[in-house]
């Protein structure tokens, strides 16, 4: 406890932060070269749809950290609520624009994946919606922590809203389950044995990896420039920008 104490502090937390971001910026890198080598030309060419499959290497990776940074975004938003942690705040600030790019990317790879596997580049199916959704969450989150000046206040307005939109992944995830969907089940599957070859999980698995490290990256480099805005009248922001 006395660890996550020392680190609400934004302060410490901008110096946690500046320690980790160049090593997972560097993971990342290597993650992605590794997994698109792997998923662009280790694996095989699928039986049945053939070359135009291999979009899943970054389909897939895109689409999970989609749900999962909104999480990771209503985690950090709670504990702004319960806590009145600025620095919590500021987190979850810096999670939603990398949240909404890979939103952005999941709906587009789709598109161009679902052109040729169901004749059209958009269909109102029950899991491209809920996932259209995720992305008006993402932007209404962003547009109303600008849209208050009060910075205490754009939290915590922007926190309830996070914690509201959560509701809305695990209706993503489930949706191929609990609707009849154009949208194939999952390949991966805690419960069950992966529908894919070995090298072709790997692949995806890797790009996943990359994913991960890349969000971390992004957003800890991210809310290290919220913290020298939000803290700009501290004195060790002063002793920081001066040194």
């Amino acid at each position: 406890m006395n660890f996550l104490y020392r680190y609400a502090a934004p302060q410490n937390f901008y110096v946690l932060a500046g320690r980790i971001v160049p090593w997972a910026a560097i993971l990342a890198l290597l993650l992605f070269v590794l997994g698109a080598y792997v998923g662009f030309f280790l694996a095989p060419t699928d039986a049945q749809q053939g070359e135009g499959y291999r979009i899943i290497f970054l389909h897939v990776p895109v689409s999970w950290m989609s749900m999962l940074i909104y999480l990771a975004m209503g985690f950090w938003s709670l504990l702004c609520l319960v806590f009145n942690s600025r620095t919590a705040a500021m987190m979850a600030a810096a999670l939603a624009p990398t949240g909404a790019i890979c939103t952005v990317l999941s709906l587009v790879t789709g598109a161009l994946w679902g052109k040729p596997m169901w004749g059209a580049w958009w269909v109102w199916d029950a899991r491209l919606t809920s996932e259209l959704l995720l992305l008006f969450l993402y932007m209404g989150f962003m547009g109303l922590r600008g849209a208050i000046d009060d910075p205490r206040r754009a939290d915590k307005a922007a926190s309830i809203l996070a914690l509201v939109g959560v509701v809305n992944v695990p209706v993503i995830y489930f949706s191929v389950q609990w609707w009849n969907t154009l949208h194939q089940g999952a390949s991966v599957s805690l419960t069950s044995s992966p529908s894919m070859a070995t090298v072709m999980l790997t692949g995806m698995l890797l790009m996943s990896l990359a994913m991960w490290c890349y969000s971390i990256a992004i957003a800890l480099y991210r809310v290290r420039n919220l913290i020298l805005e939000r803290e700009a009248h501290t004195a060790w922001v002063r002793n920081l920008t001066e040194g």
